[in-house]
């Protein structure tokens, strides 16, 4: 009979007492091994990046550096560690940042013994265990941010740039732009140009897509 493998874990938490509780409830069920821990964010990066554990269970509140930080390091530099956030916290905010930083999941330190090993299961299995509410939030700021991005891009052109860049987009030719404002073919073809130019975009198929994605199209 094949030897069950284990999921190696890594717990991050500058609370002894608390790793080793959590130590205890994890390797008693025999499914996990844990083969490092951490006092502080700073040391958990580092022995992450030298374990490469499947898990590592990090809490929120260290010094040196915090776990939200600490996740971002760890999830950037290790595709395939995945962190599961365990804290004290309630606020909503730490679990989107939390969240944001690239965790896999997201658990309160007051949940129940086999809320925990649930959660450390799942998202060794390349599960989330994120709540919808907080997944929404996520969502929504990332969309919020999308929105401001593509008006900080669109206001890089001057007003008279977005109106020739818009009719472009639509498939007319320099001379019919040239004939709707009232200008020369050459002076369009300048302003396009130029545009792509401001834009550092190489092609001409390329800046069409911008004024699709930035919404030129829509109005």
């Amino acid at each position: 009979m094949a030897p069950i493998t284990q999921t190696t874990v890594m717990l991050v938490d500058d609370h002894e007492i608390m790793r080793d509780g959590l130590r205890e409830v994890l390797e008693r069920t025999g499914e996990f091994q844990v083969v490092g821990e951490a006092g502080d964010g700073i040391a958990a990066v580092r022995m992450a990046q030298q374990l490469e554990p499947d898990v590592v269970i990090m809490d929120v509140m260290m010094p040196l550096k915090n776990g939200i930080d600490a996740c971002r390091e760890v999830t950037e530099t290790l595709p395939n560690t995945r962190v599961l956030i365990l804290t004290a916290a309630t606020e909503e905010d730490a679990a989107v940042e939390a969240v944001a930083a690239g965790a896999a999941g997201y658990l309160q330190k007051f949940s129940g013994r086999e809320h925990l090993l649930r959660s450390v299961r799942d998202v060794a299995d390349g599960q989330y265990r994120i709540p919808a509410d907080v997944l929404k939030r996520v969502f929504a700021e990332i969309r919020s941010t999308d929105r401001m991005r593509k008006t900080s891009e669109r206001l890089r052109l001057t007003q008279r740039e977005s109106e020739i860049l818009a009719l472009f987009a639509q498939g007319l030719s320099y001379a019919k732009i040239a004939e709707v404002r009232g200008n020369q073919s050459l002076t369009i073809r300048n302003a396009i140009y130029s545009i792509q130019d401001k834009l550092s975009i190489g092609t001409k198929q390329e800046l069409v897509v911008w004024a699709v994605r930035n919404g030129l199209l829509d109005e």
